[in-house]
């Protein structure tokens, strides 16, 4: 699987940004700087000012690959969910057992996240922390429903959307496949925030993760 991730490039809506990251080294430089510095002092206090003091290049270059810090988040929550698309894809294909096919999937949307050494340039376990921390700041605007009709959530409904299958293959009759997807991709995220911050308020723990909750929650549900 290793190996063929390696060959695969992974692609984001081109409207989210003004000239493709990926085509330069400053590009590759603005993703993998923008994720550390994000993660470091939150999306609220990050500007395009303090990346182009940390990479060591002009604000205005900034700008010629993304016009605005939330275009950023948009692209990196993007590529986010697709390279989680390219894992589902990949990591299921040869698995012929509908219900372990399903729990595999969750396992992938839910587990804590490592990173990937096949992308040098973004770190997926700092860049799985913004998405927890940050993700929500993309959906929650003004701008959502102009953008959804634009297809900058195209690839994060697709992993919905391949949950959704997978559910109706282990239980055509449950009426409730698109709920109980979202609410999984959804609340996983939100679950991994609690677990860090609101301990109180979560069973999740460093020895019972989001996995093992909604892997209980669909035992019980489409059994």
């Amino acid at each position: 699987m290793q190996t063929m991730l390696s060959n695969i490039v992974i692609t984001v809506n081109d409207k989210l940004y003004v000239k493709n990251p990926e085509t330069s080294d400053l590009g590759k430089k603005i993703i993998e700087h923008s994720i550390i510095l994000i993660d470091e002092i939150g999306f609220d206090y990050f500007t395009f000012k303090k990346l182009g003091e940390r990479i060591g290049s002009n604000e205005s270059s900034i700008y010629r690959y993304f016009e605005s810090k939330h275009k950023l988040l948009l692209y990196l929550s993007s590529w986010y969910w697709a390279w989680i698309e390219y894992r589902l894809v990949f990591e299921t294909n040869n698995i012929n057992n509908p219900k372990e096919k399903l729990y595999k999937a969750i396992a992938i949307v839910t587990e804590k996240i490592e990173d990937d050494s096949n992308t040098l340039h973004i770190n997926e376990a700092t860049l799985n922390k913004i998405i927890i921390a940050e993700f929500t700041k993309t959906l929650l605007t003004k701008e959502i429903d102009e953008e959804n009709k634009i297809g900058f959530f195209l690839v994060y409904k697709r992993v919905i959307n391949r949950i959704i299958d997978m559910i109706h293959e282990v239980n055509p009759e449950y009426g409730f496949a698109k709920s109980l997807a979202s609410s999984i991709v959804e609340g996983a995220l939100h679950q991994h925030f609690l677990k860090d911050h609101l301990k109180t308020i979560t069973n999740c723990n460093e020895s019972l993760s989001p996995t093992d909750f909604y892997i209980n929650i669909l035992e019980k549900t489409l059994s």
